[in-house]
């Protein structure tokens, strides 16, 4: 495919189950399984404890906790490619509010996101290649704020959501750290 760039060989692990002949995987039940050695159940509940819910790209460098200054129970993190607001991400957030008592929602799109390189295209691609044409959309962008804006709005005007005069978005720097807020109306 023309659209989908490969991984470089810099990002192939250099030790554990993978560099033995194991899978990525390997290593990642080799880690659960230390993880859970050491494991003591936190007692936290399903709710958020502050009530909010994240929206946010998926991309690896997105070090959300840290960036939000989040631990672990303060928040639902819901992610995907962009972080855009598609219909599983609104089925997520109703869950949240309806469910789970969150009453705010935070968007974080980013700098250098990879939907910024993508067009349509890609799913036309894929129906070429595999002979099935898929059901979702790319929802690629090219300007993070505007796509923010458009998130924005299909949460703000969903009607399954409950909680929608806290929704708000910005775009994360990924050289600097910093969030930069996004102005719904401009």
């Amino acid at each position: 495919m023309s659209t989908s760039s490969s991984a470089p060989s810099s990002a192939q692990p250099s030790s554990g189950p993978a560099a033995a002949g194991g899978t990525v995987t390997d290593r990642v039940v080799e880690a659960n399984r230390q993880y859970a050695d050491a494991f003591k159940d936190p007692g936290l509940a399903a709710r958020p404890a502050l009530g909010v819910a994240v929206v946010a790209c998926m991309d690896a460098r997105l070090d959300l906790p840290a960036a939000l200054g989040l631990e672990l129970g303060d928040c639902h993190t819901i992610r995907n490619a962009g972080g855009v607001v598609t219909d599983d991400v609104i089925r997520s957030v109703t869950i949240s509010q309806r469910a789970l008592g969150t009453r705010s929602v935070v968007l974080v799109h980013h700098t250098g996101c990879g939907l910024e390189t993508l067009t349509e295209d890609f799913r036309h691609e894929l129906e070429q290649e595999v002979g099935q044409r898929p059901a979702w959309a790319v929802e690629s962008f090219r300007d993070a704020e505007q796509d923010v804006r458009q998130s924005m709005r299909r949460l703000r005007t969903s009607p399954f959501l409950l909680h929608t005069d806290d929704v708000r978005g910005f775009v994360l720097d990924v050289t600097t750290g910093l969030l930069r807020e996004v102005d719904p109306a401009s």
